[in-house]
């Protein structure tokens, strides 16, 4: 079986594959009011949140528009953070409905400095909203949502609208306890499940600010997502074969637990770290934070990186990432969140060991970051 190493979609659990195979039923019925139900009272657990949260049929990118077009205005100024390509995406969902954008970015490999943030809110009280990628799977990096969180929320009170796709179900990321006001995400990450559903949760103050919100939209309109969750149903044909998996992948998860799921990420992200390490490579992100749900690795001197993944899939059956936007062909990345053991990561390096000379890689020449 392949051995797919991508931070999504990643690979799903035989018994959640064999429950999204069930024949359909009716999504008006008592049947999918049950699912409904279930899987949102087990997301909002492990979103650790007594917020609203609603299930849409989308990629997590049409939860970052839900946070967009459900709380902002055209012309409405606002901050946004970004450390990579998906913080680029944020910026131009929120530009794209007409939003008043101030970008504050990181340079790639690194974390925001939150007193950056601060300085960036202080000098312009006309910001009503800041928009974060909490998880940067294209640079493998973690910003410090908490330590942006109590800025934004603690000092200034703005809105926090948060890119948390390939984090929460992943990393530490408490809804409640960070005061995050609208929170995105995406089956196909950690939630162990195929791509087509998005989640998204928001507060009292994101309702707030969705009563005044004057952006169009109709698809991803949450007021009627909470209309149809009273009764039990969505408002549009839902993804009911993902319902039927992610039901079964939070069964899972939520026996697991919370500081379980931690745990095994943490455990999973260092081992393939010190692996990386020992077969002389270079982290591309700065260790100290360094993301737990991918790893990001330079290319080494004079090896094709097309070359390498395409050597690794065809010969040895594994599937790495190539890096995205202006690191394409610079860093490729190997996705450890969701459904992963330490028998996967072992076999992606080993594959990488055996098809790195095979290109002309020796490590005796190599030096690495942090040894």
């Amino acid at each position: 079986m392949t051995n797919l190493r991508i931070p999504g979609p990643t690979p799903c659990p035989d018994d959640v594959l064999e429950a999204s195979g069930r024949q359909m039923i009716n999504h008006r019925s008592p049947e999918f009011r049950e699912i409904l139900t279930r899987t949102t009272e087990r997301l909002q657990q492990l979103f650790s949140t007594t917020n609203d949260l609603y299930i849409l049929t989308a990629s997590g990118t049409g939860a970052m528009e839900a946070a967009v077009v459900n709380t902002l205005s055209p012309g409405e100024r606002v901050l946004a953070i970004s450390i990579g390509v998906f913080g680029e995406r944020f910026i131009q969902v929120a530009k794209a409905y007409g939003a008043d954008v101030q970008v504050l970015t990181a340079e790639y490999g690194k974390a925001i400095d939150p007193d950056e943030v601060r300085k960036a809110l202080k000098a312009d009280p006309t910001i009503t909203s800041v928009l974060v990628t909490h998880n940067e799977t294209s640079t493998g990096v973690t910003n410090d949502l908490a330590a942006v969180s109590s800025i934004v929320k603690g000092e200034f009170n703005k809105l926090l609208l948060v890119d948390a796709v390939s984090s929460i179900g992943s990393l530490f990321c408490p809804v409640d306890g960070w005061n995050l006001d609208v929170v995105a995400s995406g089956s196909q990450k950690g939630w162990m499940a195929p791509p087509g559903l998005a989640m998204v949760s928001l507060s009292k103050q994101a309702w707030e600010a969705n009563e005044h919100a004057k952006i169009p939209r109709f698809y991803f309109d949450l007021a009627a997502a909470k209309r149809y969750l009273d009764r039990g149903q969505t408002p549009w044909t839902p993804a009911v074969s993902v319902f039927y998996a992610l039901d079964a992948a939070l069964s899972r998860l939520t026996n697991e637990g919370i500081e379980g799921i931690v745990q095994r990420h943490t455990d999973i992200a260092e081992m393939t770290r010190v692996g990386i390490k020992e077969l002389g490579l270079k982290l591309f992100a700065d260790e100290a934070v360094a993301s737990n749900t991918v790893t990001a690795i330079q290319g080494p001197e004079g090896v094709d990186l097309g070359k390498l993944l395409g050597l690794l899939r065809t010969e040895y059956d594994v599937v790495l990432a190539d890096g995205q936007g202006s690191m394409q062909g610079h860093v490729f990345r190997i996705g450890h969140l969701g459904y992963c053991s330490r028998e996967d990561i072992h076999g992606a390096l080993k594959a990488l060991e055996s098809a790195l000379p095979k290109l002309g890689y020796r490590p005796s020449t190599a030096s690495t970051r942090g040894n």
